[in-house]
């Protein structure tokens, strides 16, 4: 497993009862976790929060709020990042996916000390940008795409509040597969791509993308526009449920193939401080070019 440990700002403080109690910087929330299936006993810091989603046994939930502003920052190295609560118990960031935060950008940044030429990263399903962000500080020059313009918004202000606000990042509101077929008709390349993708979404447009449909004709044409120097590839399964493996062999089939190098793939977690154990978010493939590939 893939341990996201190098937070200050951010810490599972337990688990229980289908639920996480964590802290976001200065507040505590309790969030739901279809992966806490355990029962173990609650301390009294359960009772010491500043907000709770509750979830709803009719499907969706709502917050309670105890005291807790609107808005907030968190930082993670040299990133800050708005957060604030909003549809379906999300904060507006996936902690765990600082692993890979830190794995891409020791690539970029050992890369950048070989060549001149810009290390171009396409980040696809790019949510409020934390992996655009990590990029970008590292020094990668990165597009940063995704189908909801309020999601884009907040992934601009992030940048800004991280002093990336002129970093050479392309914001675009786009449906992720129409924009990859585009590039590959324009013959444009990346050096690095990064998705993470839903179980289900719509595009700008209306277009609907269902994870079982589309999944691995996606992983084909993405293969299509990474350059000949091409360093990483990064896909992340969180709601679509897929094992390590899966992700595993996808890679390996389209990836590994034509470029070469190795793919690896694990679970992603976060450490729990009550008692030392590991909270499982998801899984992540991860490709990467060997040298000499």
């Amino acid at each position: 497993m893939w341990l996201a440990d190098n937070w200050k700002d951010y810490e599972v403080i337990d688990t229980s009862g289908g639920e996480k109690l964590e802290r976001w910087g200065d507040f505590i929330l309790i969030r739901p976790d279809p992966q806490v299936i355990w029962n173990t006993p609650k301390d009294k810091k359960w009772k010491n929060i500043n907000a709770h989603y509750h979830r709803s046994k009719k499907g969706g939930g709502q917050w309670e709020f105890i005291d807790l502003p609107e808005q907030w920052t968190i930082n993670y190295k040299s990133l800050t990042f708005n957060l604030k609560p909003f549809s379906f118990k999300h904060t507006g960031l996936f902690p765990e996916q600082a692993a890979n935060w830190d794995w891409f950008s020791s690539i970029i940044r050992n890369a950048k000390k070989d060549t001149d030429r810009p290390i171009k990263v396409l980040n696809l399903f790019a949510y409020t940008g934390g992996a655009t962000l990590a990029a970008a500080a590292a020094g990668a020059h990165v597009t940063h795409v995704d189908a909801s313009k309020g999601m884009v918004t907040w992934a601009k202000e992030n940048a800004i509040s991280s002093g990336l606000g002129d970093a050479p990042i392309r914001w675009l509101v786009d449906d992720c597969i129409k924009f990859v077929k585009r590039e590959i008709r324009r013959g444009n390349k990346y050096d690095g791509i990064i998705m993470d993708p839903p179980s289900y979404g719509r595009g700008p447009g209306g277009e609907i993308w269902k994870i079982e449909d589309c999944f691995y004709d996606f992983v084909q044409l993405c293969s299509q526009i990474l350059s000949d120097d091409a360093l990483f590839v990064l896909i992340n399964s969180y709601t679509t449920g897929f094992a390590p493996s899966v992700l595993s062999y996808m890679i390996s089939t389209e990836i590994v193939s034509k470029f070469g190098g190795n793919v690896v793939a694990d679970e992603l977690g976060l450490p729990v401080s009550k008692n030392g154990l590991a909270l499982p978010c998801g899984s992540s493939g991860r490709w990467e070019r060997r040298q000499g590939d």
